[in-house]
Parts: C-alpha cells; sequence; structure tokens
C-alpha cells in the first residue's frame, strides 16, 4: 500500500499524458459510432449517367442484348466512323498572369494560366503573412512553367507583376545564362544558384543577347495554394464526356479488381485534346482571361474564363475581405445547325501545399481513419462537410464514381483541404438547371508516394449531366474557385465555415485562440510572449489548487517514516494495512489523490493548445524571436535548431517512423524533458523501497520515450511546458515549508516543543537538515 500511495504522488506528473491518451481513444470510439456518415459510393455505370435532359432520350434506343446472348448479323450494330482529328490550326504556347505579388496591390494573389489544357498553373498569395516556411532562399519569380524546354540558358516563360523578376525588367522571352557569374543552362541550374542566395540579397543576372547583366533584389518565396508538382496534371483541366452518342468508355474491367475503374485520368473522345493541346487566348487583362477551342467536327465552341476578383479600395486595410477566389466559366456553344448533346468533365486543383509533412498532424473529421495532408472535401448542403482522405485514395478506396442524388440536395462545394489552406469550387446557380452534376469522384492524380501516402497529390473529377443545346445557344456553367487561408471569418464570408475543424475539444482550443490573438494584437505583438502570458494566466488561475497539490507533496514526504513502519509491522496483512494506511491519511488530513484535480484542469488546456497550432494559420510561420532567424521561426513546427541531414543516418532524417525524428536537431523538446526529469528528481520522495525505486527508475526511462514521441511537436506547444514547468518549480521553491499536523497537533510519537522556533521543513537530504539547524541555532545565540 505504501508503494501505491508513492505511485499515487509522482505518478500524477505522469498521468498527464495517459489521460491524453484516454481522451483520445474515447473520443475516437465515439466519433466512430457518432460521427456523420460519409455519402457511399452508389453503383456506377461504365458510361456518363445522363440528367433531366438527356433520360428520355435513352428510352427510345433499343436495348441492349444481355451477356452471352446470341445476336443476328442482320441486326448487329454497324461500326461508328471515327471522327477526324479536329480541324483547327495549332496555337501556340502561352503563359498569361492575373493580379499582382505586390501586397499593396488590389489583389491577393498572382494567378499563372497557360494555353496548354487551358489549366492553372499556380496562384501566389501576396500578403507577407504567408510566405513559404520551408524554402528561406532568395526568391526571384517563378519564370518557368514547362521545364522540359531546352537551350542554351534558362528561358523566362513567364514573368509575373510584383515579383522581383519584373522589378529587374525582366520580359517573357528573354534567357538566362548567369547568375553572379555562375553558369545558368536550364531551369534546374537558376534553381541551384538561386539556393544559394537568401531574401534581400542582389544579384547579377546575365542575360543571352544583352551586354550588361541586370540587377535583381531577391524576396522571400510566397506561399503557393496550387502550384505544378512532378509532371502530374495541372488545374482546372476539361475535357467533353460525351457528344451526342460518342461517349467517354471506361477501360475493360480488370478480373482482379473488384470494383470498375473509371475513365483514365488523361483519357479523351478520339479525336480530342482539350486537356493536351493549346487553347487560344481570346482576351486577356489583370483581371481576366478568356481562352477558346473550336471544334468544328461538331461545331461547338467552348470558352474558359478565369476572372480574379478584386478588393474594393475601402476594404484594402480588411483581411477577411473575401477577395481569395476566381470566378471560373464554362461555356459551350453550338455554333453549327443541329442539337448536340454535350456532356464535359472538369477535374479540380491539384498541387495544394505539403509543407512539414514529417511533423504536420490534421485533425480528422473521423477517428480510426487515415488522413492526409491534401484530403478531398464535398458538402451537398451539410455544415460539415464529407472528407476524402488523401490515404484513402492513395489505396484505391474511391476508384468507383459517386452518383450524385439530386433528392439529397445538389453539390454545395467541392475541394482540396491541406492544413492551413484550402482550394475549393463553389457553383453558382442563378438559373435552374445550371452546375448539375450526375457524378463525381475524388481523384490521385499522380502516383502515390509508397513511403509517405499522406502526401499524395489529390484532386477531383465533375461529371456534368448531359444537355441538349440547340443552335446558337450557350450552356454557362460557372464556379466561384477560393484558394487561400483557412481564416474563420474567411471562410465563413465565402459559407466553407465547416471545413475549419478543431476536433472534439473545439470548445477549449476557440477560448485559447481568442486569447492568444488578444495579447498578440493588444499587449505583445509576438505569439510566442503570447503562449507565456497564456501560461500565466492559466497556472495563475489554479494556483490554489497547485498550492493544495504542493503542500501535499511536502505531508507526503513526512510521513514517509510512518508509512514504512506499518509496511513492515503489517507485512502479511494487507488488508490491516490498509485500513492502518487510510487513518494515518486521515489523521495528518492528507488525500494521495488531491492533486490529480489539476492534472484533468491542464488536460483540456494542453489538447487545445495542441489544436489550435494545428488548425490556426495565424500561428503557422509565427516566430519566437525574429523571421530572419531559422530557430523557431514557426511556433506552429518544430524548432529546427540544426540541420543534421548532412551527417545522421537517412532512417532518422528522412521522418518517417518511430525513430524517423527528422531532418533537424530540435532543442526544445529536449529541454521539456530535462525539465520534467528535473522536476521530478527535486520534488519526488525519495523511494522507500526496492520495488518503489525501479519505478521511479522506470518512470524515467518512461520519460525519454515521451521524449522521442515529443520530438516532432510545435516548438509553440514546447514554449507551453518549459513555461509551466518553471512556474511549476517556482512554485515548489517559493511555497512555504508546511509540517505535517495530526489534526493541528505534531505527531504522537514525538514530544512537543514549546520553544518558538522556526518550522524546518524535512529534507531527504540528512546532511543539508543537520546544517540548516546549526545554522538557526547559532543565529539563535547570537
Amino acid at each position: 500500500m505504501e508503494q501505491n500511495s508513492m505511485q499515487g504522488m509522482w505518478g500524477r506528473y505522469f498521468l498527464f499524458i495517459l489521460l491524453s491518451i484516454a481522451v483520445l481513444v474515447g473520443h475516437s470510439f465515439w466519433m466512430a459510432r457518432n460521427a456523420p456518415k460519409r455519402q457511399p459510393p452508389a453503383e456506377a455505370p461504365a458510361q456518363v449517367a445522363q440528367g433531366v435532359e438527356g433520360a428520355k432520350d435513352d428510352a427510345n434506343k433499343p436495348a441492349k442484348a444481355p451477356p452471352g446472348a446470341t445476336e443476328k448479323p442482320a441486326e448487329a450494330p454497324k461500326p461508328a466512323e471515327k471522327p477526324p482529328v479536329v480541324e483547327e490550326p495549332k496555337h501556340p504556347d502561352a503563359y498569361v498572369t492575373l493580379g499582382s505579388l505586390d501586397s499593396t496591390s488590389p489583389y491577393r494573389m498572382l494567378v499563372t494560366v497557360t494555353a496548354r489544357g487551358a489549366a492553372v498553373a499556380r496562384v501566389e498569395l501576396n500578403d507577407e503573412r504567408f510566405r513559404d516556411v520551408e524554402d528561406r532562399t532568395g526568391y526571384l519569380g517563378q519564370l518557368v512553367v514547362d521545364k522540359s524546354v531546352r537551350g542554351t540558358g534558362c528561358p523566362v516563360q513567364v514573368v509575373g507583376p510584383g515579383t522581383p523578376a519584373a522589378a529587374a525588367g525582366l520580359r517573357p522571352g528573354d534567357v538566362i545564362t548567369a547568375v553572379d557569374g555562375v553558369e545558368v543552362t536550364s531551369w534546374e541550374t537558376l534553381q541551384d544558384a538561386l539556393a544559394k542566395t537568401r531574401p534581400g540579397q542582389t544579384v547579377a543576372l546575365t542575360l543571352e543577347g544583352k551586354p550588361e547583366p541586370v540587377a535583381a533584389t531577391l524576396g522571400r518565396r510566397p506561399l503557393e495554394v496550387i502550384r505544378p508538382e512532378s509532371g502530374d496534371p495541372l488545374s482546372f483541366l476539361l475535357t467533353l464526356r460525351q457528344i451526342d452518342d460518342l461517349k467517354l468508355e471506361a477501360p475493360p474491367l480488370d478480373p482482379n479488381q473488384k470494383q470498375p475503374r473509371p475513365p483514365a485520368l488523361n483519357q479523351e473522345l478520339e479525336g480530342l485534346d482539350l486537356r493536351s493541346g493549346n487553347w487560344k487566348v481570346v482576351s486577356h487583362d489583370e483581371e481576366q482571361v478568356t481562352l477558346r477551342r473550336r471544334l468544328p467536327r461538331w461545331g461547338l465552341e467552348i470558352d474558359k474564363v478565369f476572372r480574379l476578383a478584386k478588393v474594393p479600395e475601402q476594404d484594402r486595410a480588411d483581411p477577411n475581405c473575401p477577395a481569395y477566389h476566381l470566378t471560373f466559366e464554362v461555356a459551350i456553344r453550338n455554333t453549327g445547325g443541329e442539337v448536340r448533346k454535350v456532356a464535359y468533365q472538369l477535374d479540380g486543383p491539384t498541387g495544394l501545399p505539403t509543407e512539414g509533412w514529417w511533423y504536420a498532424s490534421k485533425v480528422s473529421h473521423y477517428w480510426f481513419k487515415g488522413v492526409g495532408l491534401r484530403d478531398v472535401i464535398a458538402s451537398f448542403g451539410p455544415p460539415e462537410p464529407n472528407v476524402y482522405s488523401a490515404v484513402e485514395i492513395a489505396q484505391g478506396e474511391w476508384r468507383k464514381p459517386i452518383l450524385t442524388d439530386a433528392q439529397k440536395g445538389d453539390l454545395a462545394f467541392v475541394g482540396v483541404d491541406a492544413q492551413y489552406f484550402s482550394a475549393v469550387m463553389i457553383p453558382q446557380r442563378q438559373a435552374a438547371g445550371q452546375c448539375r452534376f450526375a457524378e463525381w469522384q475524388p481523384l490521385a492524380v499522380g502516383e502515390p508516394p509508397k513511403d509517405v501516402p499522406t502526401k499524395t497529390n489529390t484532386s477531383f473529377r465533375l461529371a456534368s449531366v448531359v444537355r441538349e443545346v440547340k443552335p446558337q445557344a450557350s450552356w454557362v456553367d460557372s464556379f466561384q474557385v477560393f484558394a487561400g487561408p483557412k481564416k474563420p471569418d474567411l471562410l465563413d464570408a465565402y459559407g466553407l465555415k465547416g471545413i475549419l475543424y478543431y476536433g472534439y475539444f473545439w470548445w477549449s482550443a476557440k477560448p485559447m485562440l481568442w486569447l492568444l490573438h488578444f495579447f498578440h494584437d493588444y499587449l505583445v505583438f509576438n505569439y510566442g510572449l503570447a503562449i507565456i502570458m497564456l501560461t500565466v494566466v492559466v497556472r495563475g488561475c489554479m494556483f490554489p489548487l497547485s498550492k493544495k497539490q504542493a503542500i501535499g507533496a511536502q505531508k507526503m514526504q513526512e510521513i514517509q517514516p510512518e508509512l514504512k513502519r506499518l509496511k513492515e509491522k503489517y507485512k502479511n496483512d494487507l488488508q490491516a494495512m490498509g485500513r492502518a494506511q487510510r487513518e494515518l491519511f486521515a489523521k495528518y488530513n492528507y488525500n494521495p489523490w488531491g492533486g490529480c484535480l489539476i492534472v484533468f484542469l491542464q488536460l483540456p488546456i494542453f489538447v487545445g493548445l495542441y489544436r489550435a497550432l494545428m488548425v490556426d494559420v495565424e500561428l503557422r510561420g509565427a516566430a519566437l524571436l525574429s523571421e530572419s532567424i531559422r530557430w523557431a521561426s514557426n511556433l506552429a513546427a518544430p524548432d529546427m535548431l540544426l540541420d543534421w541531414s548532412g551527417f545522421m543516418p537517412g532512417f532518422i532524417t528522412r521522418g518517417i517512423g518511430f525513430f524517423g525524428l527528422g531532418p533537424y536537431f530540435n532543442i526544445l523538446p529536449i529541454i521539456t524533458i530535462v525539465l520534467f526529469l528535473w522536476q521530478q528528481k527535486k520534488f519526488m520522495p525519495p523511494p522507500a523501497d526496492e520495488q518503489a525505486a525501479l519505478n521511479m527508475k522506470i518512470m524515467q526511462y518512461m520519460m525519454i520515450f515521451m521524449g522521442v514521441l515529443f520530438y516532432k511537436v510545435a516548438s509553440g506547444l514546447c514554449l507551453y511546458f518549459i513555461a509551466s514547468s518553471l512556474w511549476s518549480i517556482a512554485e515548489r521553491k517559493y511555497l512555504p515549508k508546511t509540517a505535517a499536523h495530526a489534526e493541528g497537533s505534531p505527531p504522537a510519537d514525538k514530544p512537543r516543543d514549546n520553544r518558538i522556533i522556526p518550522r524546518l521543513s524535512l529534507n531527504p537530504d540528512g546532511d543539508s537538515a543537520r546544517k540548516e539547524l546549526k545554522r538557526r541555532r547559532s543565529r539563535r545565540r547570537r
């Protein structure tokens, strides 16, 4: 029983972690039983499901013969004539930009559009708060879209307004041959040269055909919400899924595959190259671009229009002004003389950020389900969207198209959700029948990484209903494409607040965030100091409880000798020993579980702060000291004191698995664990027997194990633990020492001393106690 009492005493320091695990497991069970059900994949035919407009035509078609039936030769359908290749002159490569990277411009982003597939290649945010937290080298601008182009140097294909390249006077068609005298032969060698630079540095660019170098002052790389990635398809590619009776068929069913496969990623109707061919740039300015393809064979004309939102003059200073979007229109016109039945297929955004993949941890809507860095989200009306994780998509769980059901609600929005940013398509329905879809499907647009499936580049595919387009008529569908940070007020303005999810501890995370923002915005203007102030407020509110816990720990130290005597006396009678122990605790008014309340109170605070760091975009990139210092430059990430990837083994630096600590040496988790161990050694009572000593040693090893688990946690969370531990140490050191009382009297086995002597706190170190007693006696003689 004495052993149990000691475990109840110093086990409270480890109980915090055990309770955290217990709460998370309990929450997982609750969520697994009560979470909103995702829309299950319905049985989908190989062909595109038709909408109301096209359903009536199917009734007049002859039914197909059942499998295995013998058809008469006279009744066999004639093979359809293959349409010729589109008779249209090829358009040249073209790259245009919308908006500006200048934060003082009336735009929130810089958008790069390529004529190849009329796709969005890149979306870069110009807010200085949203910079790339991994690449801290000098940024010249994204000058190249097609990296396969080779020549004598690096060809400049596009120059975005507001970039350092634009400020230096670079123009599309220039060729960079050297940077500060270092030869450049391709895009890759240009990146290698810029990797040795820093933001604010001025470099000399040698251009082909120009005698004098051009000076360019480099900047900090912006955050790219959408970007090209490893040869994967670009964003918002479109093709026609059906033209009259010509339909995009699914590949033959693999006998080893249980589910039917959708059409291949880049498959198109024969004769079409809408995904890979160049579109004609019809019109373009800094706010809008229109791209067009004509299909003379069918008398169709397709336009894709991208229009960037502009910030009103009076709202320039409002960071939550809803201007983080593009208006994307798809217009199909029938320029011929026959009615055409048409359906299109549209892919969503790709290449969202994977920053911090080796330490990032997203909050999942569904427990016991793998969650990725780029999950697909879709909503048909509920406040919280259905979530299709990147891990499940990589494993092929959503190979089957999902039929939409108009009775359950039209598609409200669908997008790709990263940890702090999202790219979401919101259909705009100004009239009945607009933006109606027969089916949709989450996609893996690239080869899923085998070792890190959470990094899978995901997107989605929308298949419209079949509509009849009369001669000289048009079919127009419009979307609002949000591409920006997941800020609560901003998401609320777009009707996307449901995608910001704090988990089961939202009731703790939101007040914690409110306090952090208040301290930052009005008092200290630094989130590191705000976290320390939050710790002071929390521990100050719990001071009465922590004081009671400290006094209980002192009492436990002083009654240890009596507990040891009880154990010797009743070593063969556990029941009698338990009864005597309870009487001893009552005699000294000691509750062995009295210190657990403070652990329970700190648990939601710890989880709430952890959730806040994982979700709140304002804490992403917030520096403890300065952005110019790499260490602790992002409180939502490990502190990254030293890059040790050059000399540590690969299984440690790659950041995968239990021993995958990542490419950086982090000091704050080590300081946290050292403080835990020091606090345990300094304030825990000495073990009364060998078993207690063994348990204490096991506890120390568990602390080290916990340090490995906590090695990649956010530096802001480590800062909270360090500040809280220092507060606890200060409490124990400066609280007045209190001797144990038996109902207000000294222990019965000690004679009462009527002399007025300052109370001496018992110290397990006998030499220190004797020296202190001798010092006080000499003071009284003087």
